[in-house]
């Protein structure tokens, strides 16, 4: 396994500036993720912003991973029970919904990759409940990030509050290593044993994104090819920041004006 490290200044200022960029995409929508709204039409404000206003490259369109067919819109839009890479469509949202938002924009040839969650109109307490506690489970994995800590400790931290609430964890679907490349070495799984797998390095920048289902784990792929929902057809939500390993912890690389503010639990 090879794992790109960033040390030198250019190079994280470059994912400094990408992983803002992507989370300013988000601010910029959010006060569109509406009832009546369509997420044709948010891929196409997404996709101006990003192109137009901000001078970057929406990643995700025409991505196409080995064995995929290129995916056909510039983000994803996850309803529900779609677990991740939903493809946007002409599908008015409606009141009660939830909508993952997941934004990766190319900027001088580095990543920054993040997604949110998003309750549309007036969403029921469980709803609300199991968007929330995903926001805890991310932070959870955040704050074990440092130098000489492991993979694993990360997704045991994520897998045994999410649990312990009485969600279970998606396991097909993990954060990634990222960089010049939209997905690197390593793989971040959210679950896990502590102790385990690989030890984190100052310069190491990655992805944490649990997927948390309301129900059980198990998923299965529709016929589009990309969209993944629960096989329960339970709710499923999910978080992102792009984290860099720093000397002394972690820093958030994908943080913006509009970011929601970390849990209670996360020393400043």
């Amino acid at each position: 396994m090879t794992i790109t490290i960033k040390s030198a200044a250019d190079d994280l200022e470059g994912m400094r500036v990408a992983g803002r960029l992507a989370s300013e995409v988000l601010d910029m929508l959010t006060p569109h993720v509406k009832p009546g709204v369509t997420t044709e039409q948010l891929d196409k404000l997404a996709h101006d912003h990003i192109v137009n206003v901000q001078g970057a490259v929406p990643a995700p369109l025409n991505y196409a991973p080995p064995g995929y067919t290129p995916y056909p819109k510039s983000i994803c839009t996850s309803i529900n029970h779609q677990v991740c890479h939903g493809i946007p469509n002409d599908r008015p949202l409606k009141n009660g919904d939830i909508v993952n938002i997941d934004v990766t924009v190319i900027k001088d040839g580095w990543h920054g990759d993040t997604s949110r969650m998003f309750v549309v109109g007036e969403g029921s307490i469980a709803a609300k409940r199991l968007c929330a506690l995903t926001y805890e489970a991310m932070w959870k994995g955040i704050v074990k990030v440092k130098p000489g800590a492991r993979l694993g400790d990360i997704g045991h931290s994520i897998q045994t509050f999410a649990e312990s609430q009485g969600f279970s964890i998606v396991r097909e679907f993990c954060g990634h290593g990222i960089g010049r490349k939209f997905h690197e070495e390593p793989q971040v799984l959210h679950y896990g044993r502590p102790g385990t797998l690989e030890e984190l390095v100052p310069g190491m920048t990655f992805t944490i994104e649990p997927m948390v289902n309301a129900g059980r784990r198990e998923i299965r792929e529709m016929g589009d090819g990309w969209t993944i929902v629960t096989k329960d057809r339970s709710l499923s939500a999910q978080w992102e920041h792009t984290v860099l390993v720093t000397d002394t912890g972690y820093e958030v690389l994908t943080l913006s004006a509009g970011s929601p503010p970390p849990p209670a639990f996360v020393g400043v």
